[in-house]
């Protein structure tokens, strides 16, 4: 474990007193579905979790947020800036980067974001099929401050059947956001 890593750690559970439940995924590429998604302060605790596990995981954010100094800083952090303006051309790039030689881990919020949404994006869905990757699901849990990487999902043809029961899964789970109004799991 690295100096970072350690710190991580160390900064994650020690200072902000969450509890890591498992470890961080072992194939190569993978989609973490990170829910439930309320705070940009979930991108933070996702961040130091994954880092402290050894691993460098891959954020879409909105592209938006890429100017100095933030963009430098979100790009150090895994963030990769994505045009929300053509969803075609970024689920595009978004696979060619998963095909691309070496590890690729992506964290993606379903529920496309923080505000309160009852339908989640499948994006994700159709990533996955395409790159032949597995999708786990992730959680962390403002209420009891614990964090994972989640089961691993076994996805079918059909997004949406797929994303009903991953909504059931979560429901089942009794998850609290930072802020609990805005997750909707049905």
């Amino acid at each position: 474990m690295t100096a970072w890593e350690k710190f991580c750690e160390f900064l994650l559970c020690k200072v902000m007193g969450w509890t890591i439940d498992e470890g961080s995924v072992k194939e190569d590429k993978c989609i973490l579905l990170g829910v439930p998604h309320t705070s940009i302060w979930d991108f933070v605790v996702s961040y130091l979790y994954y880092r402290s596990r050894g691993e460098k995981g891959k954020c879409m954010i909105k592209k938006e947020l890429f100017f100095p100094p933030l963009g430098w800083i979100l790009k150090a952090m895994g963030g990769v800036p994505v045009d929300r303006s053509n969803p075609t051309n970024m689920l595009r790039s978004v696979i060619e980067q998963m095909e691309a030689p070496g590890r690729f881990h992506l964290a993606i919020a379903p529920e496309g974001t923080r505000k309160p949404v009852k339908n989640w994006k499948t994006g994700f869905h159709m990533i996955a099929r395409k790159a032949g990757v597995p999708v786990y699901l992730g959680y962390f849990d403002w209420g009891t401050k614990h964090i994972g990487r989640g089961q691993r999902f076994e996805l079918s043809d059909d997004a949406r059947a797929d994303m009903k029961k991953i909504q059931e899964i979560y429901e089942q789970m009794h998850l609290t956001g930072k802020h609990p109004e805005k997750y909707i799991t049905h």
